[in-house]
């Protein structure tokens, strides 16, 4: 696995950047992890373009709804060789599963509407695209974010589902140690070492 580390990049230079990771991966056919974050956005995938929204939008080639990223917020970028989608988002979903099950609070994944939760609360959302038979965008993961701004919308436009995050559970890690936890259940999990 090869592994890129971007820091805090503009959504629109991080997904410009990706596109040029996703064709490495279908030259090279290894599986490239992208970690960022970005500044205060929200995005829409695919199926909410048409949406009315209260707030600016980006518009993405994602699956899935309305997502807001801000700093605070881990975003992995799995440009992966996914010859299965199925398989291949299984395996991301035990992932954070595995990160999740870490600790004591009832965190659960919601196949309905995809992300992970503790009770009404959004904490993970996960939005892909499958081209030439490598995975696009992934998965944001709200370690300490501003909750003000992430509740401006319903997390992917869920009713009575509010944002949450980490920090806000009573769990006090930093964004680099939740990085290393994910980073070794991913080559856990993928079978693939950095």
């Amino acid at each position: 696995m090869i592994l890129h580390r971007w820091g805090e990049l503009p959504y629109e230079e991080g997904y410009a950047q990706m596109l040029a990771v996703h064709e490495s991966a279908k030259n090279d056919g290894q599986n490239h992890l992208i970690l960022t974050s970005h500044p205060a956005c929200h995005t829409v995938g695919r199926d909410a373009w048409e949406a009315r929204w209260s707030v600016p939008v980006i518009r993405s080639d994602r699956g899935g709804s309305i997502t807001c990223h801000s700093p605070g917020q881990n975003i992995y970028y799995f440009c992966f060789q996914a010859p299965s989608p199925p398989l291949f988002f299984r395996k991301v979903r035990t992932v954070f599963s595995n990160f999740f099950n870490r600790f004591d609070k009832p965190f659960f994944y919601d196949k309905e509407n995809p992300g992970f939760y503790i009770e009404n609360r959004k904490i993970c959302s996960l939005g892909f695209r499958y081209k030439e038979g490598v995975s696009l965008h992934g998965v944001a993961l709200n370690v300490d974010v501003n909750l003000t701004f992430h509740n401006r919308v319903n997390p992917c436009n869920l009713q009575a589902i509010q944002a949450t995050s980490l920090q806000n559970e009573d769990i006090h890690i930093n964004c680099e140690t939740v990085n290393n936890f994910i980073i070794k259940d991913i080559e856990k999990v993928f079978d693939d070492t950095l």
